[in-house]
């Protein structure tokens, strides 16, 4: 490992300042359950941490437009916080599936937005990955990709957002917060994570030494909290990263759907937000037939590779699964 000064400031203002110094070879570091992997193995090389644990940001707390979730907050707190099992089940349901108890306990909410792919190129130093050196190619497009994306990918990266708990984010469409030296600002979920373009090495819409701090639920997104579910396929059953899954949450009018919000993991550079279906779902009927074609739609634009096509049936199924389990469940209490 190469080595790096070590700093561990006391507030936000010595962090962001710490990090402005040289904000383009310092990292910030929490958790560090991705972070250390990375630098273990040479792909991440900074010449600065900046450890935030001693920062003011584990809160969790209600406020007039909802919940706030420090972005240091573990993710075993914030899965289990009371608020968030009543209000946000699905985001509770992301993080219990993302990994085991060991690393919730260690991992934060900012963290976990930030981790990077576990792309098999981008992880050995030895391949060809413009994520991790821009110019040198992508291994993955002629390799092994069973694994990696078949919706908005580029010549430049194939790789996957490797998370769960963004899938929820985004389905109830969060607010991250951040600071830098020039102030504060928010930014929309849909906005935070990219997909790779001719730059996949930003993985996020964040500018060198920004510091997430919160994370917003919005109090409107509670009203998905009886109709949420997330699932999540995997090549095994214990704590494994996603084929592909889905965040998907449903508010009901009768026997119509009133409003869907369907995102999708594994399947894409950022989580994918599955708009087309949505579109077709609201104010319908949950058939069959309209929920295939709802799937169909929504999948319209796959592009798969050589390995993973598989993956385009799977993430259609899955949106199907979905919405018929949480529309199923309200056509059977209204027969009760």
């Amino acid at each position: 490992m190469k080595p790096f000064a070590y700093l561990r400031p006391a507030d936000e203002s010595a962090a962001i300042e710490a990090a402005s110094r040289e904000p383009r070879s310092t990292m910030f570091i929490a958790g560090g359950t991705n972070l250390v992997d990375l630098m273990k193995e040479g792909v991440a090389m900074p010449d600065r941490l900046v450890d935030l644990n001693r920062l003011p940001l584990s809160r969790i707390e209600t406020t007039a437009r909802g919940l706030r979730l420090g972005a240091l907050a573990r993710n075993s707190d914030t899965a289990n916080h009371a608020a968030v099992r009543q209000r946000y089940p699905l985001l509770s349901q992301a993080i219990l599936a993302g990994a085991s108890g060991q690393l919730r306990n260690v991992a934060t909410n900012g963290g976990n937005l930030r981790q990077r792919t576990r792309c098999p190129y981008f992880y050995d130093v030895n391949q060809a990955c413009n994520k991790r050196l821009p110019g040198s190619g992508c291994g993955a497009l002629q390799g092994f990709n069973r694994h990696h994306a078949v919706l908005g990918a580029s010549e430049q990266c194939i790789a996957t957002y490797p998370g769960d708990m963004a899938q929820a984010l985004h389905a109830l469409e969060a607010t991250v917060q951040v600071r830098d030296p020039d102030g504060r600002r928010a930014i929309p979920i849909a906005d935070f994570h990219r997909l790779p373009g001719n730059e996949p090495q930003h993985d996020a819409n964040l500018a060198p030494g920004e510091l997430i701090t919160a994370i917003d639920l919005p109090a409107d997104a509670a009203r998905f909290a009886s109709r949420s579910v997330y699932l999540k396929v995997r090549e095994r059953a214990s704590y494994a990263f996603a084929l592909v899954s889905v965040a998907a949450a449903v508010d009901m009018d009768g026997n119509r759907i009133r409003e869907a919000r369907l995102c999708l993991g594994g399947v894409a550079h950022k989580p994918w937000r599955v708009r087309e279906a949505e579109a077709m779902l609201k104010d319908a009927r949950p058939d069959a037939a309209t929920l295939r074609a709802a799937a169909e739609a929504g999948l319209a634009e796959a592009r798969p590779l050589a390995h993973n096509g598989f993956k385009v049936e799977l993430a259609r199924r899955l949106l199907v699964r979905a919405i018929s389990q949480l529309t199923l469940d309200h056509a059977t209490e209204r027969r009760a």
